[in-house]
């Protein structure tokens, strides 16, 4: 991969996630408060609907920028030694992997933004501290675990599908898609992958917001699964599943729309 086409994908993918994180911030919170352990009202409710933002504001560039340059690095290198047939796995690999590195920004960001979303009276700063004072570093990274487990099986299914039906429609029209196409095809892979996977961001969310020294807080996934179906059955495995996945829906189709559009502008 040219250094030209690495700086875009870094770009385009900075320049997209911010667009994504900040439009749908609203329903992340709305999301989150559902999935809270003390339940949605105790939680905030409707109410300071933007508490957390500025922890989201701060990580979505390099989040993201993160995650499609080793995303496009890694799908090249693969491309070269690959046949057609395994371009799925390429897909699945790159994302992997684009997970692993992005998370790395992504999961102290996400601690604070969820930690504030659940206590809108406290400022995104004072939680920091609050953080940092209490559990060290290791605080601003406990759930990593478990939101690589839940964007890897997400990224599994969104990315190939989203290349997949890419190439269907584009096969059906006779040219590569524009970037508005992209983006309704993003739509898509992004409501299901969303669905599917959310046992697995009900878990990681009562990770990170669990009291030090519960258990919950330990981090082990299988263990915070077990609880919320021994307590809370079906209904709580997939609490917050419908805001989810339109916030999904919607961000995939800004999310790779915009990256789709912004890399085709810097190229």
């Amino acid at each position: 991969m040219e250094l030209r086409e690495s700086w875009a994908a870094l770009a385009a993918g900075g320049v997209a996630g911010v667009f994504v994180d900040l439009i749908l911030f609203p329903l992340d919170t709305v999301k989150t408060r559902l999935q809270s352990p003390q339940g949605f009202r105790k939680a905030g409710g409707f109410r300071g609907i933007y508490a957390g933002v500025p922890s989201t504001a701060i990580g979505s560039f390099p989040n993201a920028a993160a995650f499609f340059i080793t995303y496009e690095n890694v799908k090249s290198v693969l491309h070269h030694d690959s046949a057609s047939y395994l371009s799925p796995a390429t897909h699945m690999v790159a994302a992997s992997l684009g997970e692993v590195v992005a998370c790395l920004i992504r999961v102290p960001s996400e601690v604070i933004k969820q930690r504030a979303q659940v206590s809108p009276s406290s400022s995104t700063f004072r939680i920091l501290s609050h953080t940092l004072y209490h559990e060290g570093i290791q605080g601003l990274y406990r759930g990593y675990k478990s939101t690589v487990l839940r964007e890897i099986p997400f990224s599994l299914v969104q990315f190939p599908l989203w290349e997949s039906l890419k190439d269907l429609w584009s096969w059906k029209q006779g040219h590569v898609v524009d970037s508005w196409q992209s983006a309704v095809c993003g739509a898509f892979a992004g409501g299901f992958a969303a669905a599917v996977t959310t046992p697995l961001d009900v878990a990681k969310t009562r990770i990170m917001l669990a009291k030090a020294g519960s258990s919950n807080a330990s981090g082990n996934v299988l263990a915070a699964l077990g609880g919320i179906w021994r307590t809370e059955g079906l209904a709580g495995l997939f609490a917050g599943v419908v805001p989810r996945m339109a916030a999904i829906s919607l961000g995939g189709f800004i999310f790779l729309g915009t990256y789709e559009k912004s890399r085709q502008l810097l190229l």
